[in-house]
């Protein structure tokens, strides 16, 4: 039996993440999913100012920094029982949507696609024409992604001043509301990104896309006029051909948190989502109402002073303990929903906001590498359309407030209380939990959309959505893992581009440029 032991360096904005695989006889019989790099953040936010938290979180990411804003401005409203003017709740939408675009565009057609241009495929049907879209700072499609996704951030800068890392979002609103020219450069940078998204990824009108109800309507859109010559059939050709639309379904298990917070509900202390969010359970294939209380993170397999079965955000602690001689082998902690391993992303909340596209595709072929992608491109079309709705409203509520002050003088101790905010990150589902106490920050935890989906084995020895999602994948060797690298990029892992593959005596490169 031919047995070969890889380890995937994964290098993370925030960190290194790297997979250990056990293969045998060409087949992944074993993952490990390991954080290498301890940050503290958490730890580095204990006894500051509560505000503190809206300037450092969103330097947790570089990618998604406005969705770490978003929870931590929503988890201290909550703990202060400030409930924010709609006008806020419409900038913090819109900003938090033109970031998932940028995200989901360069992941899509920067980061995914060009893996599809590696030599070792030269001899597949439109290789030539995969080499002329996608290759990196050669393809037209690669070109055009960098050109629009630089346009539609400058959304976030005129309301944050700044794109990535900005605090404008505050306690009880936005530091800058909406005007007439904001919303004009708004409206200019959504209207260029349909267009380009109509015309080179679709091939076809965004709402009609948007209208397509089930895998047969799909397969019509993509094989027929202009749809199939566009970017998105050829990456559908060119996947399926690779048999992507197979492989990495890993947990069937769903967690959404919902997308666009509804304003007016913010405004009265509700927090609604315009598309639901919520808990898919594989195995009965019922969805169930969203429990943040069921969220539990698990140390057994981590570096971190051990405690006994999974703790609430709340109650969870993030107390380095390192010891790379035990059974433990990751600085990430392992998220569960109840007992479940889940996985979110695009896929999870699309299916669970109620898409009708994506149910049909899942119950047809069930979760894949594919279908994950294929749910992000589909996400960018909702994303377009939650922004615009946005921009429509806040044309009809000029004038009104964006801020709403706290009760409590700027001399005065930030009352104490508990909170947490929820939102969905271009990666998933992402939570902050704060406690605070004496005017000051008593413990912080943060759940990262990555947390979810790359967590390590937990208490009960359960392997995280990508351990599961690699068991069973066939491999040619130890020098073709392309299959490894489209499986893990399918879920737009918090990392860089670079993959690297290492075996026991040499190093491989595994990366699109």
């Amino acid at each position: 039996m031919a047995r070969i032991e890889l380890n995937l360096d994964l290098n993370r904005v925030e960190g290194d993440l790297e997979i250990r695989l056990t293969v045998e006889d060409g087949v992944v019989v074993e993952a490990r999913t390991v954080g290498t790099m301890y940050r503290g953040l958490e730890q580095i936010l204990i006894g500051r100012a509560a505000r503190d938290a809206l300037v450092i979180t969103p330097r947790v990411c570089g990618i998604c920094s406005t969705s770490h804003l978003y929870a931590a401005v929503l988890a201290l409203e909550q703990a202060w029982g400030l409930y924010p003017p709609a006008n806020a709740t419409r900038v913090r939408n819109l900003c938090l949507g033109a970031e998932g675009l940028q995200s989901d565009l360069r992941h899509s057609f920067l980061f995914f696609a060009p893996d599809f241009c590696d030599p070792r495929y030269a001899e597949r049907p439109e290789y030539a024409r995969i080499l002329a879209e996608f290759e990196p700072f050669n393809g037209r499609i690669y070109r055009e992604t960098l050109a629009a996704t630089r346009r539609i951030v400058r959304i976030v800068a005129e309301f944050g001043g700044q794109w990535p890392h900005s605090s404008f979002m505050l306690p009880g609103g936005v530091s800058m509301g909406p005007d007439v020219r904001r919303l004009l450069a708004c409206r200019a940078e959504l209207d260029a990104t349909r267009q380009w998204l109509e015309q080179s990824i679709l091939g076809g009108d965004m709402e009609d896309w948007l209208a397509l109800p089930d895998a047969a309507a799909l397969h019509s859109w993509l094989e027929q006029g202009p749809a199939a010559d566009a970017a998105l059939a050829l990456l559908n050709r060119f996947a399926r051909g690779l048999h992507l639309h197979q492989r990495g379904a890993g947990t069937g298990h769903m967690l959404s948190y919902g997308v666009c917070y509804e304003p007016e509900a913010m405004a009265r202390g509700e927090r609604i989502t315009r598309m639901a969010g919520g808990f898919f359970d594989g195995e009965s294939g019922q969805i169930q109402t969203l429990d943040q209380g069921l969220i539990k993170e698990h140390v057994r397999h981590s570096w971190y002073l051990p405690y006994a079965g999974g703790r609430h955000p709340w109650e969870g602690e993030t107390v380095p303990d390192y010891r790379p001689d035990s059974d433990r082998y990751s600085w990430a902690k392992a998220p569960r929903y109840g007992d479940k391993v889940v996985q979110t992303g695009p896929l999870a909340e699309l299916l669970l906001g109620g898409d009708a596209l994506m149910q049909s595709l899942y119950r047809e072929e069930g979760g894949s590498a594919w279908l994950r992608q294929l749910a992000r491109l589909r996400r960018v079309a909702y994303g377009l359309q939650h922004a615009r709705t946005m921009l429509d409203e806040m044309a009809l509520h000029l004038g009104e407030p964006h801020f709403e002050a706290p009760p409590t003088s700027p001399a005065a101790a930030d009352p104490d209380g508990d909170g947490y905010g929820l939102v969905m990150a271009a990666r998933g589902a992402l939570g902050h939990w704060v406690k605070l106490r004496e005017g000051v920050i008593e413990k912080y935890q943060i759940v990262t959309p990555t947390a979810w989906n790359a967590s390590p084995r937990d208490s009960e020895g359960q392997p995280g959505h990508w351990e599961q999602s690699l068991v069973g994948l066939k491999v040619g060797d130890a020098e073709d893992t392309r299959e490894i690298g489209h499986i893990i990029r399918s879920h737009d892992p918090c990392l860089v581009c670079t993959v690297h593959m290492m075996g026991t005596d040499q190093r491989l490169r595994y990366s699109p440029f």
